[in-house]
């Protein structure tokens, strides 16, 4: 019997305009393409849910990376920090 891995929650809290932002999406979805079991969520930091992340890991600049609820990074997403993350 083959189970299939549960995906990786990741969240990301961002603003409009923000090239971080877009180069963490462009990297996400390069890891699904790769074939990484990962459901990537966005939420907008002006909306209340998106400024309560951003209080809760204070969080000084977007975009705000939690993986699976954690706290991952914020600015620039690690790429090696996070294939280390996906390959455990």
């Amino acid at each position: 019997m083959t189970t299939v891995p549960r995906p990786v929650q990741v969240a990301v809290v961002e603003n409009p305009g923000c090239h971080f932002c877009d180069d963490a999406h462009a990297v996400l979805a390069g890891l699904a393409r790769d074939g990484h079991a990962i459901q990537v969520t966005s939420l907008d930091a002006r909306a209340a849910d998106g400024q309560a992340l951003m209080r809760e890991h204070r969080a000084a600049m977007t975009p705000l990376v939690l993986v699976d609820g954690s706290f991952f990074s914020q600015g620039r997403l690690p790429r090696r920090k996070l294939l280390r993350l996906l390959g455990a």
